[in-house]
């Protein structure tokens, strides 16, 4: 009798585990039956804020739940990267972040509050944009060899917006400082937009603003830009030289992408890959990304994971020598 019993709890606990097993299985197939959250580590405006509500809303249409997009800035984006590393690694929370939260804060900053590779299952990378180093429309300087001169004249004395400490506006045109030899105060905003609508409006003169922040002040002639930060110039403002053009060997050009908690399912972050991979084959989506200055990037989660991995190591190097440091 004692040996039925225990064969009888043996072969229960087995259909459980059974039914367990197809329970997860067919919750990950009829995944996503709930609105998704997408976190943005930054502020509404900017060049991942845009991005975001660009591919999320075609992304709503293509898995038939809505993606609803919650900005949380701060701290360089580490407020909202921290926060979507705790998230329940089930599907239902992601994070469309940029290449400046994701690898190069862990340089910057003594503490993130996140593993940049432990804490999360790369999904797919969505695109790349377009930065510009930009000045109010009355300033002295209309380029790079300009702006040099009039800031070695004025050492010290000219301002320059980011959208806030750590972030890329920052580190960029820290970079360029460090690599012309100049001297200039950096302002924090908190958010793109806020940095941009100060230099429009001639509170702070310069800045390095992302294409999606600054093409619109651009075409109404309440900023200029005065170089394209990219390696390369870009779409959007094809009569723009690269600062590389100036000084070879600078450029910088930012990725986004959506990643996942660490834990998510495989199946989950396949499904989510295949539908950025559709949403960017749209034509309507690659047209909108390419009139805010962005370009479509597409990867497997394994490809994006490496990507991560490899710009880690590359940007340890670029901050260290930069002297870059953000407490």
């Amino acid at each position: 009798m004692r040996f039925f019993s225990t064969m009888t709890r043996a072969l229960v606990a087995s259909a459980a585990l059974v039914t367990m097993a197809h329970g997860t299985a067919s919750a990950q197939a009829a995944y996503p039956n709930r609105p998704i959250t997408v976190i943005v580590p930054q502020a509404p405006g900017g060049a991942n804020d845009t991005i975001a509500r660009i591919i999320t809303a075609k992304l709503s249409e293509i898995l038939g739940q809505q993606l609803v997009v919650e900005n949380r800035p701060g701290a360089g984006g580490n407020i909202g990267t921290a926060a979507s590393a705790k998230a329940k690694p089930d599907g239902y929370t992601l994070m469309l972040t940029t290449n400046s939260a994701q690898v190069i804060n862990p340089w910057l900053y003594k503490s993130t509050g996140f593993d940049p590779i432990k804490d999360f299952a790369p999904v797919g990378l969505v695109a790349s944009a377009g930065y510009v180093l930009v000045a109010h429309s009355t300033f002295p300087a209309n380029n790079v060899n300009e702006l040099i001169a009039y800031a070695k004249a004025n050492a010290g004395k000219i301002n320059y917006a980011s959208a806030g400490n750590g972030t890329l506006n920052h580190l960029i045109m820290e970079m360029f400082k460090q690599k012309v030899g100049i001297d200039m105060q950096h302002v924090p905003y908190k958010g793109a937009s806020a940095a941009a609508k100060d230099v429009a409006g001639g509170t702070v003169p310069v800045s390095v603003q992302s294409a999606p922040s600054s093409l619109g002040l651009i075409a109404a002639g309440k900023i200029k830009a005065l170089a394209v930060t990219n390696e390369k110039r870009i779409a959007a403002l094809p009569n723009v030289p690269s600062i590389s053009e100036t000084i070879p060997g600078f450029g910088s050009t930012p990725w986004y992408g959506i990643l996942a908690p660490a834990g998510t399912p495989a199946a989950i972050v396949n499904k989510l890959n295949a539908a950025i991979k559709t949403a960017l084959a749209d034509k309507g989506v690659l047209e909108r990304l390419l009139k805010q200055g962005c370009e479509p990037l597409q990867s497997t989660p394994q490809q994006f994971a490496t990507l991560i991995k490899d710009d880690l190591a590359n940007w340890q190097g670029i901050v260290k020598s930069s002297g870059a440091r953000v407490d």
